[in-house]
């Protein structure tokens, strides 16, 4: 399992999206992934989104391009607000699933909404897969990728609002992103 296919929260719920790690282990149903996943990190539950595709996105749908965890019941997820944009249908349907969504307690997650990033793409003309979800979490500072779009004051105040207990850090990932990646999916173990 590659760090990005997984979020958890922390009080034993772990989301994910259902077309991500069932590719990596095909003969194994939604029900055994549960199972397998509750016992090795001690969770009550598991939910698989179904929906959520980026375009550009080489990961099958991780969901730290999609939606994140954050303390005291929160969750942030990515939306879009253009109609006429290809991803609106499909994370209008994510969001829905994140309103019915309940820990392990059974109670809401409280959910903020990141702001679109304008349509980018690379040389070849092909659509770069930009998102404000995939930050990392490092001590009291949460790094937020940014792309040199207009909508990144918008991500940043999001952030803030959704992570106060954090000093967000924008850190421009457009050199990142353009080889089909974000600032969480850069990050690797550190060797001992």
């Amino acid at each position: 399992i590659e760090g990005g296919a997984i979020e958890v929260d922390g009080r034993g719920t772990l989301m994910s999206r259902s077309c991500c790690l069932p590719t990596r282990s095909p003969t194994q149903s939604l029900e055994t992934l549960s199972t397998e996943l509750a016992e090795l990190f001690g969770l009550r539950q598991a939910i698989w989104l179904e929906h959520g595709e980026l375009e550009g996105d080489d990961t099958d749908a991780h969901i730290d391009t999609l939606a994140r965890f954050l303390p005291q019941g929160r969750i942030v997820y990515q939306h879009c607000d253009d109609p006429d944009d290809s991803h609106y249908h499909e994370l209008a349907l994510m969001a829905g699933e994140l309103a019915a969504m309940r820990d392990a307690d059974g109670k809401p997650y409280q959910l903020f909404a990141l702001p679109w990033p304008e349509a980018t793409f690379n040389a070849a003309g092909d659509r770069l897969p930009l998102g404000y979800a995939n930050f990392l979490i490092c001590n009291n500072h949460l790094l937020l990728p940014t792309y040199d779009v207009p909508q990144d004051t918008a991500a940043i105040e999001c952030l803030r609002a959704a992570a106060p207990d954090f000093t967000v850090v924008p850190i421009n990932c457009r050199a990142l992103v353009e080889q089909y990646g974000s600032l969480h999916c850069a990050t690797m173990q550190i060797p001992r």
